[in-house]
């Protein structure tokens, strides 16, 4: 009794302290004057059928990787803002009907890993992050962490930070596959090494909360980034020490804020059995623009005035734009002092798109 006593204690004192390094970086990604509107465009990438099987051991020699296309280098988090990243990273995908296959190629002359325990806080090592919505209304999204050791963190977020979300690390990507292959010497300071690579099999029966599930088929369109934490670091008595500066979080999608947590701000990912396919971005994510513009005029108008605005013309906002393809769009604002819903319509996507008070965006057909 005692010792179950002491683990519960245990465990207490782990989340605590959990939440306390969390609360450090969720600081940084709730509402602020940094939330501007994103004004970027989303990268994105067509998944193919996996044509072979695969054994997930890191090595990425599988035939099924040659044929499918390597992603762009990632950026700084900020976009071109901010100078490139000085060492090469990026990713392939495939998927089949159980797993959305994931490889990553990051370039790194001193490859050092610390943290051996799952869901240790991993980015306070060198790591690679992958970031999943499936239904892109920004809600209900994944994080899986891992570093060189192939330690892995990973959590579900019912909404983001900036809307009063909190991590669930006790949730797991069950039946997930990793493996990590380095290409020269892990904590070796006297060594120059290459490369790490990591691979990784999510499976899609993980994805999913409340037993709703959502698996891809042909033209799936889903919402995905890709981070990489990198700290800059001094040799000191053998060892690899970190600088006391901030990491380098350099990614594939650019999110013009250093801020993960805007799942709106992330890159498309089209699944496809087709042996070729051209990304063609879908009318109702043009659409979505104009709504997020309403959402942080909302915002700084309740910082303002103390409640949400309850019309257009408060905001100053036009009921009808013109959208990037040519579309005529007609906007709706429905609001109260603590809440609002916003919908757009257009003649080529069915019934409404809508976002409310905490960014969750939603179809709405009649």
């Amino acid at each position: 009794m005692r010792k179950r006593h002491n683990s519960i204690k245990g465990k207490i004192i782990l989340i605590a302290i959990i939440s306390l390094i969390l609360g450090k970086t969720i600081s940084a990604q709730t509402f602020s004057n940094a939330f501007l509107p994103f004004t970027g465009t989303p990268k994105h990438y067509v998944c193919y059928r996996a044509t072979d099987s695969l054994a997930i051991d890191g090595k990425l020699d599988d035939a099924a990787w040659k044929n499918v296309s390597w992603s762009e280098d990632f950026e700084d988090i900020e976009g071109s803002a901010k100078p490139r990243p000085r060492l090469r990273t990026r990713v392939k995908m495939i998927w089949d009907d159980k797993y959305l296959y994931i490889a990553a190629q990051l370039e790194e002359p001193h490859i050092w890993a610390t943290l051996r325990d799952h869901d240790a806080i991993i980015f306070h090592d060198n790591d690679f992050e992958v970031f999943i919505d499936p239904d892109g209304d920004t809600h209900q999204y994944y994080e899986i962490e891992i570093n060189a050791l192939n330690t892995v963190m990973d959590l579900y977020m019912g909404k983001p930070y900036r809307n009063g979300g909190e991590a669930m690390l006790n949730w797991d990507t069950k039946g997930i596959r990793t493996a990590v292959h380095i290409n020269g010497t892990l904590n070796d300071v006297k060594n120059t090494d290459k490369e790490w690579t990591v691979e990784m099999a999510v499976p899609f029966s993980a994805l999913s909360f409340f037993n709703n599930q959502l698996r891809p088929v042909n033209n799936s369109l889903w919402r995905i980034n890709f981070s990489r934490v990198e700290w800059d670091t001094d040799i000191k008595n053998g060892e690899y020490v970190k600088q006391r500066k901030p990491e380098n979080n350099w990614v594939w999608s650019p999110q013009q804020i250093i801020n993960m947590h805007a799942p709106e701000r992330w890159g498309y990912l089209l699944f496809t059995t087709q042996s070729k396919a051209i990304f063609q971005l879908p009318a109702a994510e043009d659409a979505k623009v104009y709504l997020w513009r309403i959402y942080y005029a909302q915002q700084a108008y309740r910082k303002n005035n103390g409640r949400y605005a309850g019309s257009l013309d408060a905001l100053k906002l036009p009921a009808t734009v013109t959208g990037a393809n040519g579309q005529v769009y007609t906007i709706t604002l429905e609001g109260i002092s603590s809440q609002f819903t916003a919908g757009i319509t257009g003649s080529n996507f069915a019934g409404s798109i809508n976002i409310n008070q905490e960014g969750k965006v939603y179809n709405n057909r009649k």
